[in-house]
């Protein structure tokens, strides 16, 4: 039921917020929701669905184990580096048309994904799609908190907005299962090719054009090519320490350097600019503050869970990639009951008692996964961490996006959906990346301790697989705690009052 809320937005949304240029009055808010989300939803799907086909993939491309990551972690990047830009592109040139840029050029990467023969082709055109959802992600959150005012009516927005970016990590596991052993892993990419052309065909009959009254006379180029090679380079690093060859230790510690010069380049460029890209002044609001730092912790957990749990499954329980899609059906089915619930919670009480739940329950799932047995159990082992998992996620992603827009003013809901955008994908290429790297670290070791027996090589690839949970249930804790002591304990309602108009 996570758009059985439509009628009751429909009623308290009159007169929502309108930005300079709307075409007109907004009509049909319960069509616009579920258009908005549905294209959301597609690129949320876009970062798990591959997981369950990694091991497919890895055979008939003949991808190395430690470049696996990068067909994950490459969408992640382009995405989470492009976000701040095309969120200003969308305010000034207009949401719903970077929104149909977007959603083309999701299509068209999709379409060069699906015929991949090779790592490099493959990884590129996921980049491509990075790009095309970084358009679709900000426009089509930015048209949506113009669409609906603040308060309850946007609170049930962003709570169905929340629900399924949640719930689409979730189904993009088992739908990724049922393509790969189905029709196969190409199918997973050859889907995207039709909805992103009949989206973008009938965008200009569901919502209406808009964007700020402050016109951008120019754009940071510089400030988004800065951010990006940075965060790539530190991901391209961290993915060096786990490679199976000898990788010099001055490379490796040169690529962190060079990463954090340029990151540092970026705050650098940000205040000297004109028209920065992400104007640092907008980071004074707690609630936002808070809210994009728990999302890079969150995300690094969703995103730790479903790669190793699809590796866990498949490479020591000894899954089908069907079988292993199917495993994540309750898990999807919690998120959508736990973003239910949260998103009738946030609209009575503050975000953040929510989000603490929310946490616990993810952090205490991950935990059981670390202490799943390699001859784990579904029902015993493996079930009961996907049920707390569930509902900590679906309870973790709806009051954090109300936080994250709590004060926010029309003509920056591009920046500020760009910026909890970034914070999740950023967070979650990251996250699998620190992951990877403290889990892989001992590969080597355990594998020449295993002398090729079966029963040690399981287990070997069980202590890999522990540590990554590890990494995960730390990733939410540190995020409840961050939670705990920097999150403000206010309704959205009071937040816009204590916030001054121009931060």
């Amino acid at each position: 039921m996570l758009l059985g809320s439509d009628m009751s937005i429909q009623e308290s949304t009159h007169s929502p917020a309108k930005a300079a240029g709307d075409s007109g009055p907004v009509r049909r808010p319960g069509l616009i929701l579920a258009f908005l989300c549905l294209a959301g939803f597609m690129t949320f799907l876009d970062v798990s669905i591959v997981n369950v086909a990694l091991p497919t993939i890895e055979d008939e491309l003949n991808i190395s184990t430690t470049a696996l990551q990068y067909v994950v972690t490459t969408y992640g990047m382009l995405l989470g580096g492009f976000l701040l830009l095309t969120g200003r592109l969308a305010d000034t040139l207009g949401r719903r048309r970077m929104l149909q840029t977007g959603l083309l050029l999701f299509a068209g990467s999709s379409l060069l994904a699906g015929v991949s023969q090779n790592a490099a082709m493959l990884i590129g055109a996921r980049g491509a799609q990075g790009l095309g959802a970084a358009f679709i992600a900000t426009a089509a959150l930015s048209l949506l908190t113009n669409n609906f005012e603040e308060g309850a009516a946007r609170n049930k927005a962003l709570g169905a907005w929340g629900a399924l970016s949640g719930l689409a990590a979730v189904a993009g596991v088992t739908l990724g299962g049922l393509l790969t052993d189905g029709p196969g892993w190409r199918w997973i990419f050859f889907i995207n090719v039709p909805i992103g052309v009949i989206g973008a065909l009938v965008a200009p009959m569901v919502v209406g054009e808009s964007r700020s009254a402050q016109r951008t006379k120019s754009f940071d180029v510089a400030g988004a090519v800065t951010l990006t090679a940075g965060l790539v380079l530190l991901i391209f690093t961290l993915g060096q320490t786990v490679s199976d060859s000898n990788v010099p230790t001055g490379r490796v510690v040169g690529g962190f350097i060079l990463s954090a010069i340029l990151l540092a380049s970026f705050i650098v460029i940000e205040r000297r600019a004109k028209e920065p890209l992400m104007p640092l002044g907008i980071f004074r609001r707690p609630s936002l503050r808070a809210a994009n730092g728990i999302a890079i912790l969150l995300l690094g957990t969703c995103v730790t869970l479903f790669f190793f749990a699809s590796l866990f499954m498949q490479q020591v329980l000894d899954y089908s990639a069907v079988k292993t899609g199917f495993a994540y059906v309750p898990l999807a089915v919690l998120t959508a009951v736990g973003a239910g619930v949260a998103s009738q919670i946030v609209t009575k009480v503050a975000a953040k008692p929510v989000l603490l739940v929310g946490l616990a329950l993810a952090a205490t799932g991950m935990m059981l996964l670390w202490r799943a047995p390699s001859d784990a159990s579904y029902l015993t082992d493996v079930l009961p961490a996907f049920v707390l998992m569930g509902l900590g996620l679906g309870m973790s992603f709806v009051p954090l996006q109300v936080s994250a827009f709590a004060g926010i003013e029309e003509r920056e809901s591009g920046l500020a959906a760009g910026l909890i955008n970034t914070a999740q994908e950023v967070g979650g290429a990251l996250g699998l990346a620190v992951a990877a790297t403290y889990a892989f670290r001992r590969v080597d070791e355990l594998t020449a301790k295993a002398h090729g027996v079966p029963a040690l090589v399981q287990e070997a690839r069980t202590t890999v697989f522990h540590d990554a949970f590890l990494v995960g249930a730390c990733f939410a804790a540190a995020a409840f705690v961050v939670t705990l002591v920097l999150l403000p304990f206010t309704k959205s309602s009071e937040q816009s009052a204590a916030v001054p108009a121009h931060a």
